[in-house]
């Protein structure tokens, strides 16, 4: 096996532990007799456990940005929504390892590589098509952030319980979600007030 195919090798292994075990569960012993290695070969490629789970996490998190800005290509209001929505399922759908492993809170010190750090980049795209919209609506742009944060967290919140659930299937979640997000939004007000208050 040359050394490519051995790190990627290494990458599975712990990728399927973290993904089991989370970080705190999973060794360096464990990763290295399932890849039928010595623990000085995953140490020679990654460091320690701290190395190899930043790589995994970074992977998953470049792959999950990358499915989501990819599908936020235009159009309507509401099928951006749905793209995002249905993207986001997709992801969890296609690598339920990766997204357990990004949803988890990473030990690793770190800025980058958490699933807020991930949620936070997503925002910030869907902030910028919100603003967008938002001033072609005459409504404050400034709130965009907000409005960001609110629906990607909606999502991403229930990809967390679709995870598990797997019911109902995920197009029909996408629908529901984009159905609340779109009814929702299609009558917010200027200046919204509680009406408890």
């Amino acid at each position: 096996m040359t050394g490519t195919e051995r790190r990627q090798q290494l990458l599975n292994v712990a990728r399927a532990l973290f993904a089991e075990k989370g970080f705190d569960g999973t060794s360096i012993e464990e990763i290295a007799h399932r890849a039928n290695v010595s623990k000085p070969v995953v140490y020679e490629h990654f460091g320690g456990k701290e190395g190899i789970y930043a790589v995994v996490v970074d992977r998953e998190t470049q792959l999950l940005l990358d499915r989501m800005v990819s599908t936020l290509h235009g159009g309507h209001p509401r099928a951006m929504l749905e793209q995002a929505a249905t993207a986001l399922l997709s992801y969890v759908e296609d690598s339920h390892d990766g997204f357990r492993i990004l949803v988890r809170d990473s030990p690793v010190a770190s800025s980058t590589g958490t699933f807020s750090t991930v949620l936070n980049d997503i925002a910030s795209q869907v902030e910028h098509i919100l603003a967008q919209q938002f001033a072609a609506r005459g409504y404050d742009e400034k709130l965009a952030a907000l409005y960001a944060q609110a629906l990607v967290g909606m999502v991403a919140l229930t990809g967390q319980w679709w995870l598990d659930a797997r019911k109902p299937k995920r197009d029909e979640v996408a629908a529901h979600l984009v159905n609340l997000a779109w009814n929702g939004l299609s009558h917010l007000e200027h200046k919204p007030k509680l009406r408890l208050a």
